[in-house]
This record gives C-alpha cells, structure tokens and sequence, in this order.
C-alpha cells in the first residue's frame, strides 16, 4: 500500500502549487455553471410537466383534488437536484481530463519522472473511448443500483464505490497513455488494479468533505498519474 499512500500524499502537495491550485477550480466551477444554469433556465418547464403529469395520470389525480400538487412539484424539484448529483459529478471528471490531464501528466512526468521514457502506446481516440466506457460503466452501476438506496447504508456506500470506478477507470488510461506502450498498459493494469481500486477508494472519500471535494477530480488526477507512472517505472525495472 506505500505506492498508494505516497501517490495520495504528493498529490496533496501538488496542490500547494499555484498553477495546479488555479487548475483544480475549474472541474467543479464548470460543472456547477453549466448544470446549475440549466436547471434554473429550465425550472417552470419541470414543474409544467410535472403538474401536467400529475393531472393525466388517475394514481396521481388524488393529489390534485387534496390540493397537494404544488407540494408533489416541489419535491420532484429536490429529487431532479439529488439526480443532478451524479451527473454534475461525471461533468467534473470529463472536464478535468480534458483540461487538466494534458497539463498534469508532462508536469509530474518532468518534475518525478523525467527518465522515464515516452513510448506513446495511448491515441486520442483511445482516451474518448476510455471516458465514454467508464460514463457508460458509472451511469449503469447508478441506475442499477437505485434500489439498494433504499437500505440506507447503500445510499451511504454506493456513491463511494461508483465514484471510485469512475475516477480510476477514466485516468489511468490518460496517465499512462503517452509513456506506455499498449503492452504495458495492460501489463500495469493487470499488476496493480489492487492499488488503483484502493486509491481511487481513498479519493472519492473526500467527496464527502466539504470544500476539499470541489478539488476531488483535479487531485484524483494528480494521484493517478503519479501512482501509473510509478507501476510504470517498477514495471520497466523488473523487465530489465
């Protein structure tokens, strides 16, 4: 586990500095502008269609007649917020590997790995095929597993773990992807999906810490790149 609490550790450092601060604002304030602008352009149509369902569906019309129907709006508001949760969470991730992987893999790469050579097994389609599996793979899980929200320590418990996925399965594949070739890519994988399931475990934690989870997606990158750069360089020694 050291590799693991090492990277987990130096990513907090990273944060201290300015470049890689300013960076880790900008997942979170993306994903809170677009999202939440959109819900607040389109909040009368919800509660439109909400009322309009309510009054063309017969199980529903009780509420009606009890005068009930601004209350039954008001709530599916809060519930349309709770499922803005995990999407506002996807956005996040997408932004910072969009924008911030480019930028933090060269700079962890120069400053912790600079002989670590760079055999570009990763392409660009390769990374969008990677994010859309893992949106794919996360928005599945999610769905899948609504039910088991209702036990309560799932809704506890499951949102971790999804996170968790999510995270590990979108930036391993951009951390290594310009100093692995494909062979090794697979060979990291294989050898450490322990240690990349218990950092991405300890990272989505925090998203239950208020204000240290805004920078849960830049930090998470920070952590992955160092932690698959360093199987990298323990593959490539043990292969010698």
């Amino acid at each position: 586990m050291q590799p693991v609490l090492t990277a987990f550790a130096r990513a907090f450092r990273d944060l201290r500095e300015p470049r890689i601060a300013a960076l880790a604002l900008v997942p979170p304030l993306a994903a809170l502008a677009v999202w939440l602008g959109l819900a607040w352009a389109y909040s009368d149509d919800w509660a439109r269609w909400v009322a309009d369902w309510i009054a063309a569906t017969p199980w529903l019309a009780w509420i009606g007649r009890l005068g009930l129907s601004s209350l039954f709006v008001w709530a599916s508001g809060i519930g349309a917020i709770a499922l803005l949760l995990p999407v506002m969470l996807v956005t996040a991730a997408l932004v910072t590997e969009i924008v911030a992987m480019p930028v933090i893999v060269p700079w962890v790469g120069e400053r912790d790995f600079p002989q670590l050579e760079r055999r570009r097994g990763g392409t660009a389609t390769g990374s969008l095929w990677n994010a859309a599996r893992a949106v794919f793979a996360f928005a599945a899980l999610w769905v899948v597993t609504l039910p088991l929200w209702l036990t309560g320590i799932g809704a506890l418990l499951l949102p971790w773990w999804l996170s968790a996925q999510l995270n590990q399965r979108l930036f391993r594949y951009d951390a290594l992807a310009e100093h692995a070739s494909a062979e090794e890519y697979e060979a990291v994988i294989r050898g450490s999906g322990g240690r990349l399931c218990a950092l991405g475990l300890a990272l989505a934690a925090l998203y239950y810490v208020p204000l240290v989870n805004l920078a849960v997606p830049v930090l998470s990158a920070l952590a992955f790149t160092r932690l698959c750069l360093g199987e990298l360089a323990r593959l490539r020694r043990a292969t010698k």
